[in-house]
């Protein structure tokens, strides 16, 4: 049985502190590992990592771990900087955001963990919008959007003439970044005129209170909250993404037909992390347990063969980090017991 639950996200200060405090811990718990593990970045990324945490507190219970939120950006600000271990992500680093890395002494490492879909919402009592296109959605969302889309009419002539209320994610989430140029063409290229956060909770709370909302946030998300929310299939209109308008599902984002908003997510992992022993063990677990975890906060899990490479990938950065060779493991995902 799992021991986590999903928190609501507060802002971007939100830190959550993973106690190890349980009353019960698995037979074999590491009591002797012990050290603090800091963790921060993309609202997305958070409930898999969170999981994560609850379930490692039972294997090393002198472990303490702090995951905050501050959105992908947010997050790789502090990374690079060297101030938190471990970099949650919706995006991969940027240029600018590597070479202030570099700059600072530290390499890193990226690992995928799990596959997301960016979900198009509405209100659950908008009656008219059946489907979107990704020409639509750019119609709405592009910078010249700003102050002269402001209608649904002016979208699709059959909508009505009623005002549209936007929500999506912060400027510094890697939702953000992901969502500009999978739509708009261009990273961080979106009007401004919306309602913005990078805690999802916020997003769904607003779509859900409001009738003439559309918004988009992660899969995990819209499935926490589908009873309050209407989820729009998306069309791509080349029909590379299958015939006609795709709802976002567990099999359409992971056989990618869900195009264009199914993504990777990641972890990102520092030099200097990956000499810490509770870090380098929690690392291990993620990757032996993410397939499960992934999957019951509502995420797409990569393949087994795919965990085992990026796992494969953590362990050669640790022995190059440390400057030995790297130890060849086949580890498959496995179960938790406790």
């Amino acid at each position: 049985m799992l021991h986590f639950k999903l928190n609501n996200l507060a802002t971007a200060a939100l830190v959550l502190l993973v106690a190890a405090c349980g009353p019960k811990y698995n037979e074999d718990a590491d009591f002797s590992l012990k050290g603090d593990i800091s963790i921060d970045g993309s609202s997305t990324v958070y409930p898999i990592t969170e999981a994560v945490a609850e379930e490692y507190r039972y294997e090393a219970p002198n472990v303490r771990t702090t995951i905050g939120v501050s959105g992908s950006g947010g997050g790789f600000k502090k990374f690079s900087r060297g101030e938190i271990d471990i970099s949650n992500a919706s995006r991969s680093i940027k240029d600018e955001e590597a070479a202030t890395a570099k700059e600072n002494g530290l390499d890193f490492v990226e690992l995928s963990v799990a596959y997301d879909g960016l979900t198009i919402v509405v209100n659950p009592e908008n009656n008219w919008v059946k489907d979107i296109t990704v020409a639509e959605l750019k119609k709405i969302w592009e910078p010249a959007a700003q102050n002269k889309i402001t209608h649904w009419n002016q979208v699709r002539p059959e909508w009505p003439n009623r005002e549209i209320h936007l929500y999506g994610a912060g400027v510094e989430s890697g939702t953000y970044d992901y969502f500009t140029e999978a739509i708009v063409g261009k990273s961080h290229a979106s009007r401004g005129d919306y309602t913005a956060s990078e805690d999802d909770n916020v997003l769904v709370q607003g779509v859900s209170t409001d009738v003439n909302a559309l918004g988009f946030f992660g899969y995990a998300y819209y499935e926490e909250n589908k009873a309050k929310l209407k989820a729009i299939p998306v069309s791509d209109e080349d029909e590379s993404n299958g015939k006609g308008a795709i709802l976002p599902s567990l099999q359409t984002i992971k056989d990618g037909s869900y195009a264009p908003l199914s993504r990777p997510l990641f972890i990102y992992i520092n030099s200097a992390a990956a000499q810490k022993p509770a870090v380098v063990k929690f690392v291990d677990f993620y990757f032996e347990n993410a397939a499960k975890l992934s999957r019951e906060v509502g995420f797409i899990p990569l393949p087994d063969a795919k965990y085992t490479e990026e796992h494969q990938k953590f362990k050669t950065f640790v022995a190059e980090s440390a400057g030995k060779p790297a130890k060849q493991d086949n580890v498959a995902p496995g179960n938790i017991g406790h």
